[in-house]
């Protein structure tokens, strides 16, 4: 009897789905747990590369190409905020278009097409060039970014949702923020690269700023290399178990990709004895998800979410990233303008050499110390601690620091600049061991199957339009009250950026705590009637201590 496609899964189907999970859910962690890890962390390092590496190029590109009088080797405000805004409006329509279609067409077939939309625009933005007549750099680079912005947008729910939806209960907490922590290895390698091709052009640079030109292509083609390498592993990987039967309705194909995820090595008695017990409690409380077959609709989505229940938390998930955003990306997409603010490295008749220099070797000092530790801390902490708490501790953290900025900025400054930076830097450690890593993690475990691509996207996307917003309004308001680059209003936006924070931690009281719970659990599905009961699902070699994989499925596969 074929297993595929059905709207109403028969019983022995239904134990077959719900041992499949228990299975999965109770797995201890293998080769193909971690290899699904670095797959998509791959993914994210390139994206933060992607994205992050634009704070430093930008000032290459104005020594290069804005040079003259008019603009004293500066872009200007509206052409650098559109230019660095670009990528983040093409990961807005990346996160809502394939989170929609992460659950119409599967996670499988999108987990490779936003990688390769990675690599092509990534070399896109390295090769551009201005036109003789008409549009200059930015432009070309902004349109580059933006469709690298469609395939960033586009592996956030993919690579968060399929590794949600292969991981263990226990271990699901540290497989999804592994994949998020290679954000900061990506963002501290483009800043250490910076820095080693500045070192190697530096006689050239100070011979000729032009050569400028080479260094800031080569720091963004370099974003292309590890895509390439794990173009080929997204290919070839398999659909989640879940999407398989959940959605397709595919037993067969769910059981098989179960099994890969688990690996081939036997079971203690322990292990088995908690597969077992997560079998019965799964049959005793009779998720819909163990006996239906429901696709991703419209309508569903609406009645769904429609219920104040599963609203709040998609509000919470949403709004809390929105208002996270704001900061985060105002922040280190701008982190060359407040080291300039606060005169970092600042010297009499600096070179351009100099001036860039100083800039890459504040931004690999911020990223080394404060950005990259806060995304690992989170890693091996999450599962500890729990989403919620670290989520609503980052935010009052960032909210008391940039407080802190905002009211006493030009003392600070003043007195020391090492005291802003260590100010600054506690602040970016809590962003990302606090809410930059948990407004991703949370989305990709509270919502059913069949919609969980697409409310992370939508989660995602709100926080996009907070980056978006950012991006342009920094540059813009950054010099009120004063001459343009006077950078005059730098400590107001401090403090509007701080009462941001206020409002994350408001909204995050919304969202439920997800440590130590099933995917199904946490999705809330009704009950129905034509579940498999616990004594259908009651092991048929009770006490055998040798049971393995095959042996479980085999518990409930006989018709």
């Amino acid at each position: 009897m074929s297993k595929k496609g059905k709207n109403v899964m028969n019983e022995p189907d239904a134990g077959d789905k719900i041992t499949a999970l228990a299975s999965l859910d109770e797995a201890r962690l293998s080769w193909f747990h971690i290899k699904a890890i670095l797959i998509s962390g791959c993914g994210f390092f390139t994206d933060a590369y992607d994205i992050f590496i634009i704070n430093l190029v930008m000032p290459m590109i104005g020594y290069v190409y804005y040079a003259d009088g008019e603009h004293k080797n500066h872009i200007p405000n509206l052409t650098d905020g559109l230019t660095k805004g670009a990528a983040s409006w093409g990961t807005l329509v990346g996160q809502l278009l394939f989170g929609v279609l992460g659950d119409k067409m599967g996670r499988k077939k999108n987990y490779a097409i936003v990688m390769v939309i990675l690599i092509v625009s990534t070399i896109g933005c390295a090769l551009a060039g201005p036109s003789k007549v008409g549009w200059g750099i930015c432009t070309m680079i902004a349109i580059w970014r933006f469709f690298l912005g469609v395939g960033i947008g586009g592996d956030y729910p993919m690579s968060a949702v399929i590794t949600s939806e292969f991981a263990t209960v226990n271990r699901r907490g540290f497989m999804i923020a592994s994949v998020f922590a290679m954000q900061g290895v990506g963002i501290l390698l483009a800043s250490v690269l910076t820095v080693v091709l500045l070192l190697i052009f530096k006689g050239h640079i100070e011979e000729n700023v032009d050569h400028l030109d080479t260094v800031w292509r080569i720091c963004i083609a370099m974003g292309a290399v590890p895509s390439i390498f794990t173009l080929y592993y997204r290919v070839t990987f398999p659909e989640t178990p879940r999407y398989a039967m959940d959605v397709k309705g595919d037993i067969d194909a769910g059981i098989k990709s179960a099994k890969a995820a688990m690996g081939s090595s036997k079971k203690t008695p322990e292990e088995t004895a908690e597969i077992e017990e997560a079998i019965a409690v799964r049959a005793v409380e009779k998720p819909a998800a163990a006996g239906q077959v429901a696709g991703s609709t419209w309508k569903g989505f609406k009645a769904h979410f429609g219920q104040w229940r599963y609203g709040k938390v998609l509000l919470g998930c949403a709004l809390s990233w929105f208002l996270l955003d704001l900061a985060f990306y105002g922040l280190n997409l701008n982190q060359s303008i407040v080291l300039e603010a606060i005169g970092f490295g600042d010297k009499e008749d600096q070179t351009a050499y100099d001036s860039i220099w100083n800039k890459a070797l504040g931004n690999l000092i911020i990223a080394a110390i404060g950005t990259v530790p806060g995304y690992w801390v989170s890693v091996f902490l999450i599962e500890k601690i729990g989403r919620k708490p670290i989520q609503l501790t980052g935010f009052a953290v960032i909210a008391i620091c940039l407080a802190v900025i905002a009211i006493w900025f030009h003392k600070i400054v003043d007195y020391s600049k090492t005291l802003f930076f260590i100010i600054y830097i506690i602040c970016q450690f809590f962003f990302n061991f606090g809410p930059n890593m948990t407004t991703f993690v949370i989305p990709s475990e509270v919502f059913p199957t069949r919609f969980r691509t697409t409310a992370h996207g939508l989660s995602a996307a709100s926080g996009k339009l907070g980056a978006i917003i950012a991006a342009h309004s920094f540059s813009a308001i950054k010099d009120i009250g004063g001459p343009a680059g006077s950078n005059n209003f730098i400590q107001g936006l401090f403090g509007i950026l701080s009462f941001m924070m206020v409002l994350g931690f408001i909204v995050s009281t919304f969202l439920p705590e997800t440590k130590g719970k099933t995917l199904e659990e946490l999705a809330g599905e009704e009950v129905i009637e034509n579940a498999p009961s616990m004594e259908q699902l009651k092991p048929l070699n009770e006490g055998n201590e040798g049971i393995d994989e095959q042996d479980i499925y085999e518990i409930t596969i006989k018709n």
